[in-house]
């Protein structure tokens, strides 16, 4: 048991999401903070490197909360997550106001997840005191690599060294939830580069460890590299040997692989993306935020100077999209199947009328052992995690 009462909290609203209610109406709250002091190569999210916006952004931000107070109603606020771009980059006293009016306008359960994403080179001494302070309870570190060479590559803006003072800071000021993320799949990688990345991620005893795909997006500088033929991307036989080592490696040591890209110690997962797989409402704050209320969605424009001047005339720059069944259906299946929840027959035979049992695919892939059939969810096994998308989208209505 963890010795604190903040942690024993935590530990608590991190516990195992299969044990959790889903009847009580959780939610999520998103900010997204669009500033980056550099753009690595990969990132094609929205940010701007323009940072002199950050005080009149803030301020767009506190209006839109007000102007979406009721989009969350009926429902318990239970975690409020900082994204972009770079969150680090806000000043501690804007990210204070921040959470101070979700709090006021959402009445945020008080021992909830609050979680900062965070670059190494933001985090000192001086400001994670601050923010700790400041009541962010989890740190998602953007790691990516422990490779100098391969950090200059996609443009971080921190080195190796960086990681680790800036992790060591944290835990000697308490912060006791701490996700680190990481990036395989890197072109002309050797096999014990990506094991010795994996070696000192475990060595750190993060509580959680996310990992992604590089995937080379067109509006990126890799984009660009590729199609001029700079840059050849890595093979689908790397980074499956990449994937396997690193389920194998955090397998050992006492990492529960909970959706696709994430693991963690036990009860110790990210409660705000695990309420995204579990289809829960969610709120996003900020420009190219998304929101999520059960039948429709929310997609704020992608601009910071368009965003600005809709929350000064008093509107929320967003387009909606109504959920078709088929859309529900989908998102379900592609969301579930990612998790060691999977998806339960029931629920889409009885919400949407889907028996996904009786499409011949889903016999196929029990049949071929990429799916198992666990009383009444549908489950990938390892070797159907390998092509989780391509199944999901292929058992699409």
């Amino acid at each position: 048991m963890p010795a604190d009462p903040e942690q024993r909290a935590l530990s608590s609203l991190l516990c195992d999401a299969s044990t959790q209610k889903t009847d009580r109406g959780v939610a999520g709250i998103y900010i997204h903070i669009p500033f980056c002091k550099q753009a690595c190569h990969y990132c094609d999210f929205h940010f701007s490197t323009q940072t002199d916006l950050r005080e009149e952004m803030t301020q767009s931000l506190l209006h839109e909360m007000e102007l979406q107070r009721l989009y969350l109603s009926g429902h318990t606020v239970d975690t409020l997550y900082f994204g972009g771009g770079t969150p680090s980059l806000l000043p501690v006293d804007q990210l204070e106001s921040l959470m101070a009016k979700a709090k006021e306008l959402f009445g945020i359960h008080p021992d909830g997840e609050t979680t900062l994403e965070a670059n190494p080179d933001d985090l000192t001494p001086e400001t994670l005191h601050k923010l700790k302070e400041a009541g962010i309870n989890r740190l998602s570190i953007g790691v990516q690599s422990f490779d100098d060479g391969v950090l200059r590559w996609m443009n971080r803006g921190h080195t190796s060294s960086q990681i680790f003072t800036s992790y060591q800071a944290a835990r000697a000021i308490g912060f006791s939830a701490i996700s680190i993320d990481l990036i395989y799949g890197i072109p002309n990688q050797e096999d014990g580069d990506w094991a010795n990345t994996v070696r000192q991620a475990i060595a750190l005893e993060p509580e959680h460890i996310s990992a992604y795909h590089l995937t080379i997006e067109d509006r990126t500088a890799f984009g660009s590299w590729k199609k001029r033929g700079k840059l050849v991307e890595a093979t689908d036989e790397q980074a499956a040997r990449e994937f396997e080592h690193l389920m194998d490696q955090l397998e050992k040591a006492g990492y529960e692989h909970y959706e696709i890209s994430n693991f963690a110690r036990a009860g110790r997962y990210g409660l705000h993306n695990s309420n995204y797989w579990k289809g829960e409402h969610y709120l996003g704050i900020g420009p190219s935020a998304h929101s999520y209320n059960g039948v429709s969605r929310q997609f704020n424009v992608a601009n910071n100077h368009l965003y600005i001047k809709a929350i000064g005339r008093h509107e929320v720059p967003a387009e909606k999209e109504i959920l078709t069944r088929e859309n529900q259906v989908n998102e379900y299946l592609f969301t579930g199947l990612r998790t060691r929840w999977g998806c339960s027959v029931q629920k889409l035979k009885e919400t949407w009328g889907y028996d996904l049992l009786a499409v011949p695919y889903t016999q196929q892939l029990l049949e071929q052992k990429f799916l198992v059939l666990e009383d009444d969810r549908l489950l990938l096994t390892r070797q159907g995690k390998f092509q989780a998308d391509k199944i999901a989208a292929d058992l699409f209505v």
